[in-house]
């Protein structure tokens, strides 16, 4: 038995911490250090930054981070040209974990501070810039190893690369999985989606398009991952990869996030292809040692731990009351992407406690359109608004209810009541596990047939 056991620790030290060549996160490091400059200096190029912080005269937080507010007057322009900088030094690998912790630290301010641009790509890239602080990428081919000698390694352990494809084939399982309900598989949500995102493309309204997303986007985050490990299959994968992501970012115009994923082609490479191609004056890794470090456990834990996040936390929805696509709970953070378009109207109302005055809130004095479209779709951001309207009258010295008389369209339907509106949202509390009785309940797929374009 302990023979076995013994064994058995050792095959799995073996399989975890045999050291490889760098070649690929070393790679990785420079694009990933190039993408999130250039999500930085482009939010300030293109108005991102004064659309979402110096524009609005509040933002929406994610719930729970309601102590973030944006820094005042310009000072988030300069916020995010210092995170530019920052990216341009860990794509060259000058203090790389303190350029990368500032960076992220900013980046995860940012995110939780307003969710108006939510996507699950700004999630990804959160997740991302704490798990490269972790990683020795800055060893080789950076400003770091190279007036430092001492501190260069042209090699890193296995459990990096397995930890990497493991993350990735969550995120395309789950980005598939989510893709089985009624209004993908019939193909209408794919219609209607290029009808709308797509229309500026003529090609894209032709039926057998829509066919064509249907199965391709199905099968193709079901299958990559595999695809990309077996070396017969793996050049297929590549195309269909560069033609899904080149795609999306041409007709959807979702930033640096395509090139990331494509970045992690990478991962899937021989090591002596990447190093002979891209970083031939890289001394080359091929001695295979195994390096158990003190950290073993640590590693193993959390790294399992983190997974194990990532795998549970998509599954929430499913212990929550109706149809995530109609309540949205559950819905962030559990990588469902592209999967549905939601459009809300109706009216908030007020009314006063001591008088019982009602009036109606008009959205274009508290909000920019941006969020006067989220405030009339998303449950969240509908209680968060009520939560700040109560806020706003306590410092007028009024004590107030607020009531939401609101319809949403999924996916193109005709608008259905989606609000209570006999009921006061300042008294609701919110939770990320149990549905809200404020949220009606969804009829989706009965008489509720979507919209023909």
């Amino acid at each position: 038995m302990r023979k076995t056991l013994g064994y058995m620790y050792g095959k799995w030290n073996r399989w975890l911490f045999t050291q490889v060549d760098n070649t690929a996160l070393v790679l990785f490091r420079m694009l990933f250090g190039l993408l999130i400059a250039c999500e930085a200096f482009g939010s300030i190029a293109l108005g991102a930054v004064n659309k979402l912080f110096i524009e609005p005269d509040f933002t929406f937080t994610f719930i729970g981070f309601e102590f973030l507010e944006p820094l005042p007057g310009n000072w988030m322009y300069v916020l995010y040209a210092l995170m530019g900088v920052a990216g341009l030094l860990v794509m060259v690998g000058y203090k790389y974990r303190m350029a990368l912790l500032f960076y992220a630290i900013s980046w995860a301010y940012v995110y939780l501070m307003q969710k108006s641009s939510y996507n699950n790509h700004c999630y990804l890239l959160m997740l991302l810039n704490f798990l490269m602080l972790l990683l020795p990428a800055n060893r080789s081919a950076s400003l770091d190893a190279l007036w430092n000698p001492s501190f260069r390694k042209e090699h890193m352990s296995r459990w990096i690369y397995i930890f990497i494809i493991s993350f990735l084939g969550i995120i395309y399982a789950y980005a598939s999985v989510a893709k089985f309900y009624p209004d993908w598989l019939d193909g209408s949500f794919p219609k209607y989606l290029m009808s709308t995102r797509g229309r500026n493309f003529d090609i894209l309204q032709q039926d057998w398009v829509h066919q064509a997303i249907l199965y391709f986007g199905l099968f193709f985050d079901l299958l990559i991952v595999p695809f990309l490990l077996w070396k017969k299959t793996r050049w297929i994968a590549v195309v269909a990869s560069v033609f899904f992501h080149v795609f999306n970012s041409v007709v959807f115009q979702i930033g640096i996030f395509p090139y990331l994923a494509l970045s992690f082609l990478l991962f899937f490479f021989s090591t002596e292809v990447l190093h002979k191609r891209f970083l031939k004056k890289k001394s080359y890794y091929a001695a295979a040692e195994v390096l158990v470090p003190k950290t073993k456990n640590l590693i193993v834990f959390s790294g399992t731990v983190f997974l194990l996040a990532m795998l549970l936390l998509p599954l929430r929805h499913w212990i929550i009351e109706d149809d995530v696509l109609w309540t949205e709970e559950g819905h962030r953070l559990s990588w469902r992407m592209m999967l549905r378009s939601r459009a809300g109207s109706g009216v908030y109302y007020i009314v006063e406690k001591d008088t019982g005055k009602k009036t109606a809130v008009p959205l274009e004095y508290y909000l920019s359109p941006k969020q006067q479209r989220s405030v009339q779709s998303k449950p969240d951001f509908i209680w968060q608004f009520a939560q700040e309207l109560k806020e706003i009258y306590a410092e007028e010295g009024k004590e107030i209810e607020v009531y939401a008389d609101l319809k949403v369209s999924i996916n193109g339907r005709i608008r259905k009541q989606f609000t209570d509106p006999k009921i006061d949202l300042t008294k609701e509390e919110w939770s990320h596990f149990k549905h809200h009785k404020w949220i009606l309940p969804s009829s989706l797929y009965k008489e509720n047939k979507p919209l023909k374009n």
